[in-house]
């Protein structure tokens, strides 16, 4: 039995490096859903494809805001937003991943128009896909927990989860989007941070704990920070923690509890290292992994 699947984001090109390397997990990356000759055939291939080796395939939503000011962006967004869903679907995707966005009204507005969005997109969802709402870095876009908590809340619907992206929430705990000190917070961010971030996503789980993480520092655009990936054991937070804090999770709480949920996690971090970096994180957590069995 697989304590979780993990792996990275490929296109149809790149899953057989990916099986090969031992990958239990693909994402479609979002440029799938708008390159030109991504048809229904490309689609159906690589689900036939990733079946063969994989056990989870997950999707990654377009970039778009699903709040806006405008009606007829957001009849345009919305449009979008199904047809990559439906794509995603034909490539045997599970979990159709998506961010929700800079914030448009503020409060409650925010949180009510997100809402509706999602309902609207769950009425073209194909059967048995979950939708999974990122978790954010900055308060200027839509997705602390408790915001996804709201949305949930609202939409009313077991296909609706949580997706965690675990650098988002570290830099969001320690407001690291206000002050930039990302040292001074990866000093605070310890084995019981993490755990704790992890006992928060449960609540808002069903069928799938489903986790995300690459290192990032940051850079200025003006006087907004904004996130930037970079290669594991090059930026923050510090992988020893999570690690840690990851592979007590899921040997004592998933399955030593028989939780009705499959978790994994997926690597997000920049395409030059990508596959090194999966493989490293996936060796810092099994050898935490190893004394609690």
């Amino acid at each position: 039995m697989l304590l979780f699947d993990w792996g990275t984001y490929n296109s149809l090109n790149t899953l057989s490096k990916a099986a090969t390397l031992g990958m239990k997990l693909t994402e479609l990356p979002p440029a799938e859903f708008s390159r030109k000759g991504r048809t229904e055939e490309y689609f159906k291939s690589y689900r036939e494809l990733a079946e063969k080796s994989f056990t989870t395939i997950t999707a990654h939503a377009p970039y778009y805001n699903v709040v806006t000011f405008s009606k007829e962006v957001r009849g345009r967004v919305l449009k979008a937003m199904k047809h990559a869903l439906r794509s995603a679907a034909l490539a045997g995707a599970q979990v159709f991943n998506l961010h929700l966005g800079w914030k448009a009204f503020g409060g409650d507005r925010d949180i009510e128009a997100a809402a509706e969005f999602i309902k609207e997109l769950l009425k073209d969802a194909p059967e048995g896909i979950y939708v999974s709402l990122e978790t954010t870095y900055t308060r200027r876009q839509l997705g602390s927990f408790d915001e996804i908590r709201a949305i949930i809340e609202s939409v009313g619907s077991d296909k609706v989860i949580v997706s965690v992206q675990l650098e988002n929430v570290f830099m969001y705990a320690f407001g690291i989007d206000e002050h930039g000190n990302f040292h001074k917070a990866d000093a605070q961010a310890d084995v019981s941070f993490w755990s704790n971030v992890l006992r928060k996503a449960l609540p808002l789980s069903k069928g799938y704990l489903s986790l995300r993480f690459s290192q990032v520092t940051g850079i200025y655009f003006g006087r907004r920070l904004l996130k930037k990936r970079v290669p594991l054991g090059k930026g923050y937070p510090s992988i020893g923690p999570l690690a840690e804090a990851l592979a007590r999770f899921m040997v004592k709480e998933v399955r030593g509890k028989s939780l009705p949920l499959r978790m994994h996690l997926i690597y997000t971090g920049i395409p030059e290292t990508k596959y090194e970096d999966s493989i490293t994180l996936y060796a810092e957590i099994m050898k935490r992994v190893a004394p609690h069995l």
